[in-house]
């Protein structure tokens, strides 16, 4: 199954193609209808979890196939990124959000529709993926790693639109609050004063939990990858 470029490519086609396609209005609703939310939420579950591993199994076995040699300044762009990356995953992953898998059926309240991070950016985990997506394709010149971040970019940039058309769908008139004092943009909604930062929400937690995990991949990553984040020397 692995072993070779079109490989990587077929899998990551498979990977990106199987969230939208699923995730999209024709094909999710008879899919709810036929299998209930929650067998629909299994399916879903585990294409991704089955495309993934493929993907990532063809991405070790690729063969290398430099396109291009990025200069040593570059490797510094990852080790930046891949920090504001760990603390957007962090928050996003503990922040109640309508933008997350099954968020529609998370009501926040008119009040404060957008706490925490969401003042920042309404899509803080694929703002994280997406980060730690150009930051290693600023630094990787082989075709497998172009393939496989590039791949996940283009998921992480196309879901945010995606959610946001199906959200509008979905919700209604509630979308209007969220969408009213949110951003896809980090810090837009901030900077136009629609909203204002809500360190209360965010919580100093969270950029220090992101941070711990930000080192824990660094120390691991040559034991995981077989070499250093870091610039060579």
């Amino acid at each position: 199954m692995t072993g070779t470029l079109d490989m990587l490519f077929l899998s990551t086609v498979a990977f990106v193609g199987s969230h939208f396609l699923l995730s999209s209005q024709p094909v999710r609703e008879p899919l709810v209808r036929w299998l209930g939310a929650q067998g629909f939420l299994v399916i879903y579950s585990l294409t991704a979890v089955g495309t993934f591993l493929w993907m990532l199994l063809a991405y070790a076995a690729a063969p290398p196939m430099p396109v291009w040699f990025p200069p040593v300044e570059l490797y510094w762009i990852p080790v930046v990124l891949v920090l504001l990356a760990s603390i957007l995953v962090v928050s996003g992953l503990t922040t109640q959000s309508p933008t997350a898998m099954g968020g529609e059926n998370q009501g926040l309240g008119p009040e404060d529709p957008a706490p925490g991070i969401l003042r920042i950016t309404r899509h803080p985990f694929l703002w994280g993926t997406t980060l730690w997506s150009i930051g290693h394709l600023a630094s990787n010149g082989n075709l497998a790693d172009i393939v496989l971040f590039g791949g996940i970019l283009v998921l992480s940039l196309g879901g945010m639109l995606h959610i946001d058309q199906k959200r509008e769908q979905q919700l209604g008139a509630a979308w209007g609050p969220i969408k009213l004092t949110t951003s896809i943009i980090p810090f837009a909604a901030i900077v136009s004063g629609r909203t204002s930062f809500d360190w209360a929400g965010l919580g100093l937690w969270r950029p220090l939990a992101g941070a711990a995990l930000y080192m824990a991949l660094l120390l691991l990553h040559p034991w995981l990858f077989g070499v250093s984040p870091l610039p060579p020397t």
